[in-house]
Formats: structure tokens, C-alpha cells, sequence
């Protein structure tokens, strides 16, 4: 069994997510996972989960926080609107 590197849970079913940088952490679950390891929206502060929107190095959850950010590209981001079939 392995601990989480989170909550500390020692468990049987962890697993272990590498990292580009070459991080390597051990979880318990999802939950833990994003808590530690997704970033932070720069406008509201809540945790990017999914795509989210890169401007100039900073990460937003949509692109509505990305037009907040005091910079000219924050105010040209859009969001998509799917062509589905």
C-alpha cells in the first residue's frame, strides 16, 4: 500500500501521476490529484479542471476571467462555441 501524498491516506489503490518537470506524486484519488497538481484561475481563483485559457503564461478556467487580466491579449480571448453536427 501507498500513502497519498495529500490527505495521507495509506492505500491500496493509489497512483502515481508524473509530471513534465519530472514530478512524480502519489494519490488516492482524483480530488486529491487536482487539488495539488491543477492551476489556479488568476481572476477568480478557482482550480482549472478541464482546458481552461493560457494568456501570456497565465492560466484562467474560461475565457470571460482570461478578459479580466490586465493585458491586451486577456481581452481578445473568446470562448468557443461548438459547430457540432
Amino acid at each position: 500500500m501507498s500513502e497519498c501524498e495529500v490527505c495521507g491516506n495509506d492505500y491500496a489503490l493509489t497512483f502515481e501521476v508524473r509530471t513534465q518537470g519530472g514530478g512524480r506524486y502519489v494519490f488516492d484519488s482524483f480530488e486529491c490529484a487536482v487539488h495539488l497538481l491543477a492551476p489556479i484561475c488568476e481572476h477568480c481563483s478557482c482550480r482549472v479542471i478541464g482546458h481552461g485559457v493560457q494568456v501570456e503564461g497565465r492560466f484562467f478556467c474560461c475565457a470571460h476571467c482570461a478578459r479580466r487580466a490586465p493585458t491586451p491579449q486577456g481581452e481578445k480571448a473568446a470562448d468557443s462555441v461548438g459547430g457540432g453536427a
